[in-house]
């Protein structure tokens, strides 16, 4: 309970917290940046790091002159990339194993419905993912579990690592500088983990009411 509530102070402060590991590690803050992300996206156990809000925060200290907007991009771009390739071949290698077994770590229900959503997407779920908590920890898995072409894979990846990260930390460094942005900046992370999270739980409303219809049908 203790971990949980400090994942949701960082990312609700996330933007004090990006300028205290400025003032403490200087320039060593973009390797914790590409650390953070590279995990949310690589690795199916830290599906709760931080990703559109940590690139939001960081776009709005590059508008005031505290990072580099280029190095950030740079530095976030590779972590996604590498992420997300990470995760496919670990899905590649390792997904089956991890389907049929129970994991405290990994919840199934997540896996399941990664694999509907891929399944109704196709390759395109891996760019779509990208703007979907949870999804973009698990859809690269699920790619790899369904031996989904590297080359392919590798081609999503880049197009949707570019329109993540291009996106949310230009929408930090231009509405960052802002003073209403600035005054209310907590407030603007809760509507973009709002609006992230909407889709998906749209999605898991309608498998649910889907799920029940068709219950209610065979019975």
């Amino acid at each position: 309970m203790e971990f949980l509530q400090k994942i949701i102070d960082f990312i609700l402060h996330i933007d004090q917290h990006l300028t205290d590991l400025i003032l403490q590690f200087g320039n060593m803050t973009y390797l914790i940046l590409f650390l953070i992300v590279f995990c949310e996206t690589g690795l199916v156990v830290t599906p709760f790091l931080p990703g559109d809000s940590l690139f939001f925060a960081a776009g709005a200290l590059a508008a005031n002159g505290s990072m580099s907007l280029p190095l950030i991009f740079i530095v976030c771009f590779l972590g996604a990339v590498l992420g997300n390739t990470v995760n496919y071949f670990i899905g590649r290698k390792l997904g089956p194993m991890i389907f049929n077994t129970n994991n405290r770590f990994i919840k199934k229900k997540h896996l399941e419905s990664t694999q509907l959503f891929y399944e109704k997407h196709g390759a395109k779920a891996i760019v779509l993912s990208r703007f979907l908590p949870i999804f973009r920890t698990f859809v690269p898995f699920v790619a790899g579990v369904a031996k989904m072409n590297a080359w392919m894979h590798f081609v999503y990846n880049i197009l949707g690592a570019f329109l993540w990260v291009g996106i949310f930390v230009s929408l930090g460094y231009f509405f960052g500088r802002i003073p209403f942005v600035q005054e209310n900046f907590s407030l603007f992370i809760l509507i973009i983990i709002g609006v992230t999270l909407l889709p998906g739980i749209i999605a898991f409303i309608r498998q649910r009411f889907f799920r029940k219809k068709e219950n209610q049908v065979s019975e």
